[in-house]
């Protein structure tokens, strides 16, 4: 079955008085999207960037049917393997949908919880169509074209206009990604659960972050969820669409540090 990977971003290999930080990345990326925020969370934290099943690497032999269940399981036996039982978990857009599923299926292995331009809450019946369609063509097609124009969607107006180099960077990424296992991860978005009840329960520290030109997951749905962790800290990142991490990594780095210091004290 394949496996999710997990490798360290940056930071010490182990502090005794620091959790580590675990990076669970957005679609239609793998774990690159974090090298620049993660290397700006400030010592003396280990910092490990996941590669979800479906990224390339891990593209084959994927559980069936898709869901974000099995992913959160793959995740959590990955973190295992590499010696980690309990972290701060921080996912963006995808990965915060995956955060959300180990907080339910793993507890004990989530110390706070980081959700950055994302939602708790399930597709509409349109959305998790559009999610099937572009899969079939995903995998009818064998090419990444389907996804290429959502370099555009995730970008915020002001990184379109005003950093081209990051728009290439992610284009670039899409570039490498694998069509089957692009397909897999729509299906298996299309089938989550609504989890705001998890938020609602959940004990631990929470930070949201969204940025305030994303339009896939505006900043309504940071409120919501932000109101639904009874009053967690909201960073809205300004100049930012649905990529913060990629947008402006220092911001981002900040808000997980924060995050990861209430962890580490609670």
């Amino acid at each position: 079955m394949s496996q999710a990977a997990v490798r360290r971003a940056a930071g010490p290999e182990h502090h005794e008085d620091a959790l580590p930080l675990v990076l669970l990345h957005a679609f239609p990326l793998d774990s690159r999207m974090w090298d620049a925020a993660g290397a700006l969370v400030p010592a003396p934290r280990a910092v490990y960037a996941v590669d979800l099943p479906g990224s390339p690497g891990h593209a084959v032999d994927l559980p069936e049917p898709p869901s974000l269940d099995a992913c959160a399981d793959l995740v959590a036996a990955a973190l295992a393997d590499a010696g980690i039982t309990r972290a701060v978990v921080a996912g963006l857009s995808m990965g915060g949908y995956t955060a959300l599923a180990l907080a339910e299926r793993h507890p004990s292995l989530v110390a706070g919880l980081g959700l950055l331009d994302t939602k708790s809450v399930a597709d509409t019946r349109e959305a998790a169509a559009n999610r099937l369609a572009r899969a079939a063509r995903l995998e009818t097609s064998g090419s990444v074209a389907e996804v290429v124009p959502d370099a555009d969607v995730l970008l915020g107006e002001t990184s379109r206009a005003a950093r081209r180099d990051v728009r290439d960077q992610v284009l670039g990424w899409i570039a490498e990604q694998v069509p089957a296992g692009l397909a897999w991860q729509q299906r298996a978005m299309a089938a989550r659960p609504d989890r705001t009840h998890v938020l609602r329960a959940y004990q631990g520290p929470v930070t949201v972050v969204v940025g305030d030109e994303d339009t896939p997951t505006p900043v309504a749905q940071a409120e919501a969820m932000a109101a639904a962790a009874g009053g967690a800290p909201l960073v809205v990142v300004r100049g930012a669409g649905h990529l913060t991490a990629v947008e402006d990594p220092a911001a981002v780095a900040a808000a997980l540090a924060d995050l990861a210091q209430r962890a580490d004290g609670s």
